[in-house]
């Protein structure tokens, strides 16, 4: 009897943290000019957390990189267009490090040699209809080149890398 109550509550306590680190296959953020689709997050190439919840450092990312794109194209964008993309791919910025129990968790050094990634399809829409369209792969290989504030913002070199990227094609296109 005892054996077979610590494996029913060996089942439940397993399933209640697989359920807790589960994501919806394409979530979707959306915050003022800007929606993205997050195509397949499980398939990216470098999103690891280094020390939450999988699916909940995910969720952060996504909103992140979301309300630092929209901060940006609400200054390029006019009052009527909105920006639509559908991210593929993401490597961020470093490469995570096993400690081999230094510490509970892995660690994300980031150096010159693993530069943010990101490939997504993208539309600009004034009044519902698309009048800029493509794809991009970006990746920035100077993100740690050059004179840099001191910023300890979350994805910053990637918010920077698309920051760029609306600054030099999306604003000439409108």
């Amino acid at each position: 009897m005892k054996i077979q109550f610590l494996l029913l509550a060996g089942v439940l306590s397993c399933s209640a943290v697989w359920a807790a680190d589960e994501t919806s296959t394409n979530p979707v953020t959306e915050d003022g000019v800007v929606k993205i689709v997050w195509q397949n997050p499980k398939d990216f190439r470098d999103i690891k957390s280094s020390g939450e919840i999988q699916s909940r450092y995910e969720m952060r990312l996504f909103e992140t990189l979301t309300s630092n794109i929209n901060k940006e194209a609400a200054k390029i964008l006019k009052p009527n267009q909105k920006l639509e993309m559908v991210v593929t791919d993401v490597d961020l910025a470093g490469d995570m490090r096993p400690t081999f129990g230094a510490t509970a968790n892995d660690l994300r050094v980031v150096k010159d040699l693993y530069p943010p990634r990101i490939t997504f399809s993208y539309q600009v829409l004034e009044n519902g209809k698309v009048i800029v369209a493509g794809d991009e792969k970006l990746s920035d290989l100077g993100f740690l080149t050059g004179i840099q504030a001191l910023n300890d913002k979350p994805f910053m070199y990637e918010t920077q890398m698309l920051n760029d990227w609306l600054k030099k094609t999306i604003a000439p296109k409108l």
